[in-house]
């Protein structure tokens, strides 16, 4: 008989080189409990959280739990159906609403999942007759759903408009849609999209425009609605996706748009249609999570603040992280063995964040990938510095 897992040999071997050379595996780190959103329980000790997303701390917001625990014993925990079968609740249509009236759209469908939401709205919008053009460091879930949707994939470089109307240029006798994807704030690294430049080129060449705003919704923007809000460039933006599980601390997805053809994708989308619908508690986490992030607009302040400090601090050590200022600072090294020690020794400080290595960086480089949240305290910053700036000393002279 063929091993069915032979396939994985050479990730096998990579992931024993890993361990091999560390106390621990970086990617199977258990938080044992939470104590507060800023800090965790993990291996025994008080740790501060720096790699969770958490960006508005609402993940431990009571009010959330609140309504959780309210629905649950009024709804039940599941619906144990998709959408289109038995899973439409009422609270589903109430957020589904509540989501288009932010983001003043017509029109809003909700997924199980973030990964669904880019996986079921692009699979179903670009087809096999029509071109997809991607952002090169666009995220798995992206990519995964131009498979899903058969479309001709084009990518550009990152975060250059220049090199989009270059090659939507090339396209201009091509017969079917174009769909160009782009993120607002990018997961990996925390670059920020020009997005009134890229909505410049859609429109220029008759294109469409998505913007997953997964990273910088409830972050970037007077009401919080993200890049596109901050650049004034809304009306040029077709679709928005994002997620309940950063800024909002719960979980699920979400398309909104304009325009009305965005209904007919609830009966083609297979992500949407052969998926159970979000549980009831996790609806009603989410609209109380929404009516916090709008109440409190000084959390979107401090994040910036936080981020910044955060940021100028790890430039001030001499590391290397991106120019752009978002809550997602990460730290570029040259090797991966560099970056499994500094790992490690960050975590043994009491300091965790997420440890990034290629093929999955978008340079090649690893990265000790930060996220900062509104609810860090400015002495919770500094005591992650001062680990860095020893952890720096210790492996990188």
């Amino acid at each position: 008989m063929t091993d069915i897992f032979a396939k994985y040999a050479g990730l096998k071997a990579a992931a024993a080189g890993l361990t091999a050379h560390s106390p621990r595996n970086p990617f199977g780190v258990v938080i044992d409990h939470p104590v507060s959103a800023t800090i965790g329980v993990i291996e025994g000790r008080e740790t501060l959280l720096f790699g969770t997303n958490n960006y508005l701390g609402l993940s431990q917001s009571k009010a959330a739990a609140e309504a959780a625990i309210e629905t649950v014993r009024r709804e039940g925990v599941g619906t144990t159906g998709s959408r289109i079968a038995n899973g439409t609740f009422a609270l589903h249509r109430a957020l589904e609403t509540r989501l288009a009236e932010i983001f003043r759209r017509r029109h809003c469908m909700i997924f199980s999942t973030g990964y669904q939401a880019n996986l079921g709205a692009i699979s179903a919008l670009a087809g096999k007759d029509d071109v997809l053009l991607l952002d090169a460091d666009s995220h798995a879930s992206i990519y995964d759903a131009s498979r899903l949707g058969y479309a001709q994939v084009i990518r550009f470089r990152h975060n250059d408009p220049a090199d989009l109307d270059r090659r939507l240029a090339r396209l201009k006798d091509h017969q079917g849609a174009k769909l160009v994807v782009v993120e607002g704030i990018y997961s990996m690294t925390g670059n920020v999209a020009p997005m009134r430049e890229f909505a410049e080129v859609k429109k220029k060449h008759g294109a469409y425009l998505l913007a997953d705003e997964a990273h910088s919704f409830g972050v970037l923007g007077e009401h919080g609605r993200g890049v596109a809000e901050r650049d004034g460039c809304e009306d040029d933006v077709d679709f928005v996706v994002g997620t309940f599980s950063k800024s909002l601390g719960t979980v699920g997805g979400y398309c909104v748009s304009n325009l009305d053809g965005l209904e007919l994708i609830r009966l083609c989308s297979r992500p949407y249609m052969f998926t159970a619908s979000l549980p009831p508690e996790i609806i009603a986490a989410t609209l109380a999570a929404l009516d916090e992030m709008q109440a409190r607009p000084e959390l979107r302040k401090q994040l910036q603040a936080n981020a910044g400090q955060l940021n100028r601090g790890l430039h001030k050590l001499g590391l290397k992280t991106s120019a752009h200022v978002s809550p997602v600072v990460a730290v570029t090294l040259e090797t991966v063995d560099q970056a499994l020690a500094f790992w490690n020794r960050l975590l043994e400080l009491g300091v965790y964040v997420n440890l990034s290595l290629p093929p999955a960086t978008p340079d090649q480089h690893p990265l000790l990938r930060c996220s900062v949240m509104a609810v860090h305290t400015p002495e919770e910053i500094d005591r992650a510095l001062q680990v860095f700036g020893q952890v720096k000393a210790e492996i990188l002279g």
